[in-house]
């Protein structure tokens, strides 16, 4: 059995109804040597009575709560604090891994002195079934190959790091919702090489969740985005890391003035205002100097020299898409 310690980040809010299942498929792992640190971010439910439960019964559980509802950025980073494993990995309070995936991802790491990364296999789990994330095939990618390819989530973001790595670059809790994101692309960006293993990691889908749903949240990403690029900023990153970055904040902007576009009805007035306000306000902090030309010159994506323009060119553009069925 491997001596390797591996800390495992639980951020717990209101999720008594599958936490049995989260933490079971922790404590069957076949590696035996886990650091389970589970952060209750102040739950209304019995989630805490049932942790601490757990915690009775395998001290390899620790239990950290919270005074008040932070996210789970910010829970993540409370138990990060704690982490004394070799590496660290997530397991969200509704999902569950294969007996073997922490081994797997460890064995990995093992084999190649250089990983710094190791993505598991991500199984989405539906009411009716259930898919693999669908990935191209690969054995091993440089950092800025990995960053590329979760620029677009090419490849996903579940995974183990290697701790000193993970605490260089702690979740970014900027917004409420999608910020992390940014830590995974750091990652990446920072490591040696990025590989992959056959342990699962089973993605519970809800309908009701902030990525499927109609929330004024969908927002956060323009905030996340503008999050990532200071960090790059503050780290010297290259132009040409910063142009494809500044390239993907525009086709996020676009993407989400076609969430307005589609949904704004739905959302309650004063949200469809600030979404709305937050769209325009992005627009004039796009650099037309990093945009990648060959992303961002087709009709909806240009730029275009004002605000009112832009607005113009987008309703046009999801108008046709919407006569030609394309929207979404």
């Amino acid at each position: 059995m491997s001596s390797k310690k591996v800390s495992v980040l639980v951020a717990v809010y209101n999720a008594e109804k599958w936490l049995p299942r989260c933490l079971d498929s922790l404590l069957a792992q076949t590696h035996r040597n886990v650091q389970v640190l589970c952060i209750d971010d102040a739950s209304t439910d019995g989630s805490l009575a049932l942790l601490r439960q757990y915690q009775q019964q395998d001290d390899r559980i620790t239990v950290i709560t919270l005074d008040s509802n932070h996210g789970q950025a910010y829970a993540r980073n409370q138990g990060l604090l704690q982490a004394d494993g070799d590496y660290v990995c997530f397991l969200d309070a509704d999902d569950w891994y294969s007996p073997d995936a922490i081994a797997q991802a460890v064995a990995v790491f093992q084999q190649y002195d250089d990983t710094d990364c190791v993505l598991f296999d991500v199984d989405y789990v539906y009411p009716s079934h259930s898919e693999l994330y669908a990935m191209p095939p690969f054995t091993s990618l440089t950092g800025e190959e990995a960053f590329r390819l979760s620029l677009d989530w090419t490849i996903h973001g579940v995974y183990m790091v290697r701790r000193e790595l993970h605490q260089r670059y702690p979740y970014d809790d900027t917004c409420r919702s999608y910020s992390d994101d940014n830590t995974t692309r750091l990652h990446y960006l920072a490591s040696r090489r990025v590989r992959r293993c056959q342990g699962v990691y089973h993605y519970l889908q809800h309908a009701a969740s902030v990525t499927h749903a109609c929330d004024v949240r969908r927002f956060d990403f323009l905030r996340a985005g503008e999050s990532m690029k200071r960090q790059l900023q503050a780290l010297g990153m290259g132009t040409d890391v910063m142009r494809l970055w500044e390239t993907q904040r525009m086709l996020t902007l676009v993407d989400l003035c076609m969430f307005y576009h589609c949904h704004s009805r739905e959302l309650p007035p004063a949200d469809a205002a600030y979404g709305l306000q937050e769209l325009r306000r992005v627009r004039a902090t796009i650099e037309p100097c990093l945009l990648d030309p060959a992303r961002t010159r087709k009709f909806g994506y240009r730029l275009m020299p004002s605000w009112v323009l832009f607005r113009f060119q987008e309703w046009l553009y999801f108008t046709l898409r919407g006569f030609l069925g394309k929207n979404r």
